[in-house]
């Protein structure tokens, strides 16, 4: 899983300029303080979305929703390396895919591309001042969701049964198949929602985008790399928690260390 999470940083971090480029973006003025407050009100609304679906037992509506998202998302990554007509057939072979077969395996495959692709969108959208409001309210959103109201673990119960790609899945178990099993028990599979790989990911790109003329390795430059060990920290910290049997908030972790990762490196440039 975290393996995961660092596939999405790097495949972000080289996607970003092209997309930038491109004029791939989700908000028009990146500096915008507001966009935070834009984006976690859709969250909102997606979220009362999902559960009055799934409570009216709509599943149908909410895959509906779930491809027509990935076959989007998936076109911004292809239409990249080729042409608009290669891109959405590419897109749709893949959403295909994802429909008739599955597998943990494809889920998981797919999953890093979209998540490659939409961290990459929201870290050129946002500089480094929004993204960190950003990161702070979703990590109380997610720990409140996840511990107080717990409307975040009854929507990945029913998510897992629809078979999208919003979760990674690795079977803890040689032969396990999702195709077959939706209903696992704690020791059977690790699971990490999509969000959790995506959102503090984009700290990351959005401080190697747009602070510039810092000093770098590789391609990461100091706040950005810090972003991404800080990351890390937290999943190593999380997986700690999460290895006791319970579900947990991933983001309080995860966004912390990114955060504190990130005023590491950029306190390390002018040292």
């Amino acid at each position: 899983m975290g393996l995961f999470i660092l596939i999405v940083q790097v495949a972000a971090v080289v996607l970003a300029p092209d997309f930038e480029s491109a004029g791939i973006v989700a908000f028009e003025n990146p500096e915008s303080v507001t966009n935070p407050i834009i984006y976690i009100g859709f969250i909102l609304l997606f979220t009362l979305f999902l559960l009055f679906v799934m409570k009216r037992g709509k599943e149908w509506l909410i895959k509906f929703v779930m491809y027509g998202a990935i076959f989007g998302t998936l076109f911004y990554v292809f239409v990249l390396p080729f042409s608009t007509l290669a891109a959405i057939v590419s897109a749709f072979l893949v959403t295909l895919l994802i429909y008739a077969y599955p597998e943990w395996y494809i889920v998981d495959a797919v999953g890093l591309l979209i998540g490659a692709g939409a961290t990459a969108i929201f870290g050129v959208s946002l500089t480094v001042l929004p993204v960190i409001i950003l990161l702070v309210i979703l990590a109380i959103y997610d720990a409140i969701s996840v511990y107080q109201t717990k409307h975040m673990v009854t929507l990945a119960e029913g998510v897992l049964d629809l078979k999208v790609p919003i979760l990674f899945i690795l079977p803890r178990k040689r032969g396990f198949s999702y195709l077959v099993n939706t209903e696992f028990k704690q020791g059977d599979v690790f699971i990490m929602g999509l969000g959790d790989a995506i959102i503090p990911s984009i700290l990351v790109v959005s401080a190697n985008f747009y602070l510039t003329d810092l000093p770098t390795i590789w391609i990461l430059n100091y706040p950005a790399l810090g972003a991404m060990i800080g990351t890390m920290m937290g999943y190593v910290l999380l997986s700690m928690f999460v290895g006791k049997g319970k579900p947990h908030a991933g983001l309080p972790f995860l966004n912390t260390g990114a955060i504190t990762g990130f005023l590491i490196g950029l306190g390390c440039c002018y040292l």
